[in-house]
């Protein structure tokens, strides 16, 4: 896989994966009554899980760059 194709799958891919996520969460909260008694806690998982995996990647990529 060259460059090109990484940065056209990096394009297309991250707004996907986040469509699929935000609508796995409105269905998540739609459905499930835990996730409506619960809304403050619920919302910061949904916050904050793709920020963790965002923040992992960030400082696991600027490690990679710091060894070179």
């Amino acid at each position: 896989m060259n460059s090109d194709q990484k940065f056209a799958l990096l394009v297309l891919g991250i707004p996907l994966i986040g469509l699929v996520y935000c609508g796995l969460g409105l269905a998540i909260m739609s459905s499930s009554m835990t996730v409506r008694t619960h809304p403050v806690a619920s919302g910061a998982i949904f916050i904050l899980l793709p920020f963790g995996i965002a923040a992992s990647t960030w400082i696991s990529a600027s490690a990679k760059a710091y060894k070179k």
